[in-house]
């Protein structure tokens, strides 16, 4: 019988085998048949940057109206524009503002921890290097296991060059590891003007993983009503190879274990990524669409194909088809276009 247990985030988990942050994992019902059906270990549904300023804009203007005032300028507005009488009394209301915010999360987190004995990992969403260190703090506090921040920075802003874009993954870690004491993934984007030197990079600052990587919005537009919608919401299978590259470019080169997600929905797949030198993958879509016991088959279907191979343990192949394994290293790197053209004309 092989043995599928990994060490991840300085935690030794049962199967490599993780569900990701998503409504899956948003309640404790969510992570209790996660569990049950044998996931290595869970990732909280994120707590969002934009949903925390929201309710802190929420509580200030409900406070200014209780005091005979209307406003409405938005959290940022108000931390630029708004003058209070006593610098205390500004603090007040944001400091009083977080914990109504964060509570809910706590709490969630620290049910989760008791409810199941895998591993929780808790989220936070964010893109930019707001409070996040006295978040990251409190999570800790609630017994979360270790912390998965999720990044997703979109360079779309033309005042910023792609250092400025690419400063903030490194600023929002700097503050979050100064504060706690479990460990941190990063899950990352792949807007990067030179991703895989800004990767390695990103493993030498203390970081106990990264994940490759997060799912950016897809926007789409519908003629008829003239409006801006989301489109592709879960993934498709064919999505995992951008992911599986990138695996298999970084395995060995990064200081840190790298975990895949993205179109990950077989045992095959599953397989593939730790072939390239993932330690670990997330499911999430797959989840979505043929429910909890889809994390059952991908486990048994690498376990059964280890068997079949003579592998013991995952390290027993694990980065076996990365990038320094392989005799043609350039099969990852190059694009082939006179190849792909001659085979589908």
């Amino acid at each position: 019988m092989a043995d599928l247990s990994i060490q991840y985030l300085g935690l030794k988990l049962k199967n490599p085998v993780i569900i990701g942050s998503s409504g899956m994992t948003g309640t404790v019902a969510g992570v209790q048949q996660a569990a049950a059906c044998g996931a290595g270990a869970v990732v909280l549904k994120s707590i969002f940057e934009e949903q925390i300023l929201h309710e802190m804009d929420s509580y200030l203007n409900e406070t200014e109206k209780e005091n005979g005032n209307s406003f409405n300028k938005g959290y940022q507005s108000v931390l630029k524009e708004r003058e209070y009488d006593y610098e205390e009394a500004y603090s007040y209301l944001t400091d009083h503002a977080k914990d109504l915010t964060l509570q809910k999360y706590l709490t969630f987190v620290s049910e989760a921890k008791k409810a199941v004995d895998i591993p929780i990992i808790a989220s936070i969403n964010c893109t930019t290097a707001y409070d996040w260190h006295y978040f990251a703090r409190r999570i800790e506090e609630a017994g979360a296991d270790a912390l998965e921040l999720n990044v997703y920075v979109l360079p779309s802003n033309t005042m910023k060059n792609s250092a400025e874009n690419e400063k903030i993954y490194f600023d929002i870690l700097t503050a979050v590891l100064q504060q706690v004491s479990i460990p941190v993934a990063l899950k990352m984007g792949y807007y990067f003007s030179g991703l895989a030197t800004s990767a390695i990079e990103l493993s030498k600052t203390g970081v106990a993983g990264l994940v490759l990587f997060n799912r950016p919005f897809h926007p789409d537009i519908d003629i008829n009503k003239l409006e801006i919608h989301s489109k592709y919401l879960l993934s498709d299978p064919s999505e995992y190879s951008h992911v599986l590259r990138w695996i298999a470019l970084l395995s060995g080169r990064v200081e840190c274990p790298l975990i895949a997600t993205t179109g990950i929905h077989t045992a095959e797949t599953a397989i593939k990524q730790l072939l390239a030198g993932a330690t670990a993958v997330e499911v999430v879509s797959a989840i979505y669409k043929q429910g909890y016991s889809v994390i059952t088959d991908i486990i048994e279907g690498v376990e059964k194909w280890m068997d079949a191979k003579g592998y013991a343990s995952i390290d027993d192949f694990r980065g076996k088809m990365n990038q320094q394994s392989i005799k043609n290293p350039a099969e990852f790197e190059r694009v082939q276009f006179m190849r792909l053209y001659s085979e589908i004309v």
